[in-house]
């Protein structure tokens, strides 16, 4: 899986640490909703069952390296 430097040092914080590469992989490839961001970047979200919450996972314009992934609480589902 390719990383920002930006992902590997949030990635340390203790609300991001638990988010495991699986489900991160999980939401790209089978996201729930993806959308393009006005800078080029990808949302993409995806429920991950064992913990009953939304990950939202930012991809670069390439579609592959992941720049941030965290849990969003806003986020309720289509």
């Amino acid at each position: 899986m390719k990383t920002t430097q930006y992902f590997r040092y949030t990635r340390r914080r203790n609300d991001r640490a638990s988010i495991k590469e699986e489900w991160i992989k999980f939401a790209i490839d089978h996201p729930q909703k993806t959308e393009c961001q006005s800078d080029g970047r990808i949302r993409k979200w995806a429920k991950i069952k064992e913990v009953d919450k939304y990950l939202r996972v930012i991809l670069l314009e390439d579609g592959e390296t992941v720049h941030n992934a965290f849990f969003d609480r806003s986020f309720k589902g289509e």
